[in-house]
């Protein structure tokens, strides 16, 4: 289920339309703007999950479909990080002119193929970017960019996601950025695990709390 008082927003740029859901608590200092992962979208009960926990520490959230219903049965597409990552800055290009938003200090949430979009987006337009987070992600499909992210990126990967694991090391390895590695122990790639994804929602909301200030310009 998506919060309660989360507003329907659509982003649009030409004959692209994505659909979102925006929630802006009262006095938030920043915004998280969620990449999801393959065959994911702005319903994602996951980051639903862990958008909720953000809100409640009083930053504002934007999940959003980075792709259309048309397009998200197109497996070209659903992995084409390159797209994923114009559309994340198409968002952010949206926040920083939305007057709900566009005071308020920036960061991405990236989950599996999301993390790589959010992490190559944060090295093309890094101004305002202030926090990356990755949830079981793939951030070496942004291997190019890794050392031109200079926002701060937590990487939070499942203790029993064997793989997935030696990717966030390799990425990790590459980022020059104020940067931590988490692993959940326990839990596989989807933290269905009890608990686990209180721990994934509890990283984040300090992560997110620690470098989204409030910006030096205020209207």
């Amino acid at each position: 289920m998506t919060d309660r008082s989360a507003q329907a927003v659509q982003i649009t740029e030409e004959r692209l339309t994505l659909e979102g859901l925006l929630c802006v608590p009262s006095g938030a200092p920043g915004l998280v703007i969620f990449a999801h992962g393959s065959g994911s979208g702005r319903l994602s009960p996951r980051n639903n999950f862990v958008a909720r926990h953000l809100q409640q520490s009083r930053l504002a959230t934007l999940l959003l479909d980075l792709l259309t219903e048309q397009e998200a049965d197109d497996r070209s597409k659903v992995f084409n990080i390159d797209l994923l990552a114009d559309r994340l800055l198409l968002a952010k290009g949206w926040s920083e002119t939305d007057p709900r938003t566009r005071y308020l200090t920036l960061g991405y949430f990236g989950a599996s193929t999301g993390a790589g979009a959010a992490l190559q987006a944060a090295a093309r337009e890094p101004s305002n970017i202030k926090a990356v987070v990755s949830r079981g992600g793939r951030p070496d499909l942004a291997e190019p960019y890794l050392p031109s992210v200079i926002a701060p990126t937590l990487l939070i990967v499942g203790g029993h996601d064997g793989p997935v694991i030696e990717m966030n090391q390799s990425a990790y390895s590459l980022l020059t950025c104020d940067k931590k590695l988490v692993i959940v122990p326990g839990a596989t790639h989807l933290f269905e695990e009890p608990g686990t994804l209180d721990q994934v929602a509890e990283h984040a909301s300090r992560w997110f709390g620690r470098h989204l200030q409030s910006p030096d310009v205020q209207s």
